[in-house]
């Protein structure tokens, strides 16, 4: 079974593909969405959407993880336009007809680093070790979405 996991964002989409074959996830692929980084919000939300349909299209996962949208009170105006981002994912996904699932940003750390307020240095060197990489996933944004997709298989895993 192959698990999408996503790291909304409005410039930078990180992306993690998991396998849950064998009993252990393994990574198979990541990467990131650009968009740019200017301009009228709905026109990068159109570009999210088209880049994100044609990766579930190419990667056929049979689900999707991402990252639960919380908000910080020093920076409402992110947790907005991230939830805009998030909202287009969870569109993407439900026109493919793939199952999303929600998992709170402290869980995804506390499976991949054992500290639920791991900083994104330790879940990025995590997620090597985890996966077995070389260096660190760079931008971060890429490791987030490897814990993601990691932490769904996890959880999956345990309840099968």
């Amino acid at each position: 079974m192959l698990i999408l996991g996503i790291d909304p964002g409005l410039r930078i989409t990180g992306y993690g593909l998991v396998s849950l074959e064998g009993g252990r996830p393994a990574l198979v692929e990541a990467g990131v969405l650009r968009m740019k980084s200017r301009g009228e919000l709905a026109v990068r939300l159109g570009e999210l959407h088209t880049a994100l349909a044609e990766l579930l299209v190419e990667m056929e996962p049979a689900r999707v993880a991402v990252e639960q949208l919380y908000a910080h009170y020093k920076h409402p105006r992110t947790a907005i336009l991230m939830g805009h981002a998030r909202g287009v994912i969870l569109l993407a996904a439900q026109q493919q007809g793939l199952p999303v699932e929600s998992l709170a940003s402290t869980m995804v750390k506390r499976t991949v680093t054992g500290n639920g307020h791991a900083p994104k240095a330790q879940v990025q060197r995590a997620v090597a070790m985890l996966c077995k990489l070389s260096r660190p996933p760079e931008p971060p944004d890429v490791a987030d979405a490897i814990a993601i997709a990691w932490t769904a298989a996890t959880r999956l895993r345990r309840r099968v």
